[in-house]
């Protein structure tokens, strides 16, 4: 095995949430064209999908997206290394096991938030990815399960689970309720404890230890990387992409690139007539993504509302593009 890649002190300190059916290379080739230093994640992708599926489908990215990790999902440790080593010969700059969703049929699989149940299994799984591949791996899990709510239950979890060489946990600081709630409702019902991932700091200060959950502002950012590692952001980064373009002045000491929506937009309509010749892929199949770009401005209903028209769909995205602009002005002029 090769030795292992020098990871930058800084990588996850701002990060995009796996997020599925929305964080596919699409998604993730806009959000970089806003941010070139935050973390992206790919969206759960199953060891089943990879063993007996199509992995060039499920493992196709553009180079411009790295960073980059792909979030695995399984519990068979023999499974899990195979495919960590696939992510790692595509090269992915990081493979994650999501021991986080609560969804039911992930459950089915016996994967996701219930894993945190079985922290030996989590620690086994671990090891074995540890041992196939030189790139980081690193877990997402929630601080508890059900409504048992016991700091010493999460504690045991990571301590467990980094024995067995994991260094890098990114904690969505809710319980996962495994009956009676939806995926939705698990990230909005389940009261939020930033203060566990902040203990979880100090009892484990050789960890990466990353927040995710409820973080919706700059402001709030600023607060945990007083306290952790680094912040994972997810709907909000999604609805409102353009906050994407504040990160790499505000956390990352860079140089504002000072591009405006329309130049975003521009570049995205570039991608498509790209991948429209390369993959055949349909403009709104990635125009769905960028429909917050113009968020809170005037106009940008009916903006959204021409992108996403699919009445539209063979004419060529510059030109919806100059019809969204044109009936924009029209509305605000």
């Amino acid at each position: 095995m090769p030795s292992p890649k020098p990871v930058p002190p800084d990588r996850w300190k701002l990060s995009v949430a796996p997020m599925m059916d929305w964080t596919d290379r699409h998604c993730r080739y806009f959000h970089r064209l806003l941010s070139g230093h935050a973390l992206l994640y790919t969206e759960m992708v199953t060891t089943g999908a990879l063993i007996h599926g199509d992995v060039p489908r499920h493992l196709r990215y553009n180079v411009e997206e790295h960073p980059l990790a792909l979030q695995l999902g399984g519990s068979e440790p023999t499974d899990l290394a195979r495919c960590a080593k696939l992510g790692a010969q595509w090269g992915y700059d990081e493979i994650n096991l999501n021991c986080g969703c609560p969804s039911e049929r992930v459950q089915r699989g016996a994967f996701g938030a219930c894993l945190m149940a079985e922290p030996q299994l989590v620690a086994d799984c671990v090891k074995a990815m540890v041992d196939a591949v030189s790139v980081p791996v690193t877990v997402k899990h929630r601080i508890g399960i059900d409504k048992s709510e016991s700091y010493d239950f999460v504690r045991d979890f990571v301590g467990t689970v980094a024995d067995a060489g994991c260094q890098t946990f990114i904690v969505h600081a809710r319980n996962a309720w495994l009956k009676g709630l939806s995926p939705k409702a698990n990230r909005e019902v389940p009261p939020l404890r930033y203060e566990w991932a902040y203990r979880l700091k100090k009892d484990f200060p050789q960890l990466t230890i990353v927040v995710n959950g409820g973080v919706t502002t700059n402001e709030q950012v600023a607060e945990h990387l007083l306290h952790l590692d680094g912040a994972m952001l997810g709907r909000e980064a999604y609805h409102n992409p353009w906050w994407l373009a504040s990160w790499d002045a505000a956390f990352y000491g860079a140089a504002c690139a000072e591009l405006t929506r329309e130049q975003i937009e521009e570049q995205m309509c570039d991608y498509m007539t790209r991948e429209a010749m390369a993959h055949g892929t349909p403009w709104s199949t990635i125009a769905r993504h960028m429909l917050g770009l113009r968020h809170g401005l005037p106009g940008a209903r009916r903006w959204r509302q021409v992108w996403s028209d699919h009445k539209l769909k063979n004419m060529p995205a510059r030109d919806v593009m100059a019809l969204a602009h044109s009936e924009t002005r029209s509305l605000v002029s």
